[in-house]
C-alpha cells in the first residue's frame, strides 16, 4: 500500500532536506579536502577504464547534480516492486513507433530479463556484458531493453566524456537515442519509455537497473546503479533457474 498524499509530500520534504545537506557536506569536502574525494569516488568505480577524473568528479555536488539524486530519491519513495509481487505491465513504445506492453515480450513460463537504461557510461561499459547474457541464455530467456530519459544528458547533470544527447522533449528524441544502441548489435529487442515516463517510476529504473519476470512476477530485481547495477547477477539468477 502507498503513503497517502501528505505523508509522500512529508517524505519528499524530508528527503529534500538530506540530499541538500549531503550536497553541502560534499561540496565543502571537495573544497578542503580534494585528493581524499577523488580516492573515495574513484575506488567506487576503479574497473571502469573510462571513469575519468577530470571528467566526472567537478560534476558532483553542483545544481545539476543535487536535483538529478533529488529525482532518484524521490523516485525510490514511490517504489512498490519487489521479488514475488505483480510486475506492472506498463507501455512501452517499439523503435518502429508501435505501442506494446511490457507483458508482451512475456512467452510462457520463460524469464524476461527488463534492462533498464539510457547512454549512461556505466550502462554502455557493461552493454558487452549484457550482450553475452543474451547470447548464453537466449534458448531458455527472454531479454527486453528499455530506454529511458537520459540520467546524463548533455543539457543536464552531464559528463564531459559521455554521448551528447539532450534532454527528451518528445518520442522522436527518444527513440532517436534508443537507435544509437543498434549500432552496438544488442541481440534482443529495444523498446522505450513513454513520455510519461511510467516505466522507470513503476520499476524505480534511474538511472539503470536490472529485472527478471516470470509468468508475470518479479523474480530478481536488482539495485539501481551506477554502482549497484551488475548483470552477472541475472547470470547467477538464470543458472540457477536452468541448474
Amino acid at each position: 500500500m502507498g503513503l497517502s498524499r501528505p505523508g509522500l509530500w512529508l517524505k519528499r520534504l524530508w528527503v529534500f532536506l538530506q540530499v541538500a545537506m549531503h550536497v553541502a557536506v560534499g561540496k565543502v569536502f571537495l573544497i578542503l579536502f580534494p585528493e581524499r574525494v577523488k580516492q573515495q569516488v574513484l575506488a567506487m568505480n576503479q574497473k571502469n577504464p573510462h571513469f575519468s577524473y577530470d571528467n566526472w568528479l567537478p560534476t558532483f555536488y553542483g545544481m545539476q547534480y543535487f536535483w538529478f539524486v533529488l529525482k532518484v530519491r524521490w523516485q525510490r519513495l514511490e517504489d512498490r516492486t519487489e521479488p514475488g509481487g505483480l510486475a506492472p505491465n506498463c507501455p512501452v513504445v517499439q523503435l518502429s513507433g508501435q505501442r506494446c506492453n511490457i507483458w508482451d515480450f512475456m512467452q510462457g513460463n520463460r524469464p524476461l530479463v527488463l534492462n533498464f537504461g539510457s547512454c549512461t557510461p556505466s550502462f554502455l561499459f557493461k552493454f558487452d556484458q549484457f550482450k553475452r547474457l543474451v547470447e548464453d541464455f537466449c534458448s531458455t530467456a527472454d531479454f527486453l531493453i528499455i530506454y529511458i530519459e537520459e540520467a546524463h544528458a548533455s543539457d543536464g547533470w552531464a559528463f564531459k566524456n559521455n554521448v551528447n544527447i539532450r534532454t527528451h522533449r518528445n518520442l522522436q528524441d527518444r527513440l532517436q537515442a534508443a537507435r544509437l544502441l543498434l549500432d552496438r548489435t544488442p541481440r534482443c529487442p529495444v523498446v522505450v519509455d513513454t513520455m510519461e515516463n511510467e516505466s522507470n517510476w513503476r520499476y524505480a529504473a534511474l538511472p539503470e537497473r536490472l529485472y527478471v519476470l516470470r509468468e508475470g512476477r518479479i523474480l530478481y530485481k536488482g539495485k539501481s546503479g551506477p554502482w549497484n547495477y551488475h548483470p552477472e547477477e541475472v547470470r547467477a539468477v538464470l543458472e540457477k533457474l536452468h541448474s
